[in-house]
């Protein structure tokens, strides 16, 4: 599904990923995790195609990312911030994007379950961040794509809309769909994810189960194995 050889990636002198590797084969939900600059959403974008490696080589779905961009049709994104036009109206958006990826939706199940029906005549910039936020989920679930990419999907979210969320990734897991997620929100990874994918200084520290992860750490809480796992690296 997804393959990444000797990824190197610079911004300036900033060395932001480094010699990475990582194969993560079809179906699951694996959570993208590591403190703030270890690379994260460098290696989302690469995955993307919306940011040019300098050394290595990335395959999505069998297909290499530097030659064939077709591959990106079978993924849906959510990015941590999306900004879109401000004077366009949701109702316009979802259907510019379903005019723009030319695949069957099911947007209409997904505005109801997220409750932005009453907002389909408003401007987007006129709604809350939460509403923007469920406006972006709906644009990312309302494809049937064999890869799912969610930086963030939790920022703003109210609790209805969260337990929503979590039943949309729980239903596209069981269809064979392969998640990346990242988030800060430890409980909500450790409630959804199957694997932990654990960067730290551009490189791969930890892949691997919840429970593993423990062990390694000699943990028996999620949140401070993370800790843990961090400070394993700095006595390494």
């Amino acid at each position: 599904m997804i393959k990444v050889v000797d990824l190197h990636k610079k911004f300036g002198k900033n060395q932001v990923l480094n010699n990475l590797n990582l194969i993560i084969e079809g179906g699951g939900i694996f959570a993208v995790l590591g403190p703030n600059g270890s690379g994260k959403t460098t290696l989302i974008k690469s995955i993307l195609g919306m940011v040019r490696m300098d050394k290595g080589k990335i395959e999505v779905l069998d297909q290499a990312v530097k030659t064939n961009w077709k591959y990106r049709k079978e993924i849906n994104y959510l990015p941590q911030i999306a900004n879109f036009p401000g004077n366009l109206r949701v109702g316009e958006l979802i259907r510019m994007i379903v005019d723009l990826r030319q695949k069957p939706d099911n947007s209409e199940e997904l505005i109801d379950a997220f409750q932005i029906r009453p907002f389909l005549d408003k401007k987007l910039a006129t709604l809350s961040g939460g509403t923007k936020q469920k406006v972006n989920i709906v644009l990312a679930f309302m494809f049937d794509s064999p890869l799912l990419i969610l930086d963030e999907p939790t920022t703003g979210l109210d609790p209805a809309a969260l337990i929503q969320l979590k039943k949309c990734i729980q239903t596209e897991k069981e269809k064979g769909k392969t998640i990346l997620v990242t988030s800060h929100i430890l409980q909500f990874v450790e409630e959804v994810a199957e694997g932990i994918i654990y960067l730290l200084e551009g490189k791969i520290y930890f892949k691997g189960s919840i429970e593993e992860l423990k062990k390694q750490t000699g943990q028996t809480n999620f949140e401070h194995a993370i800790v843990a796992i961090a400070t394993q690296k700095d006595h390494a």
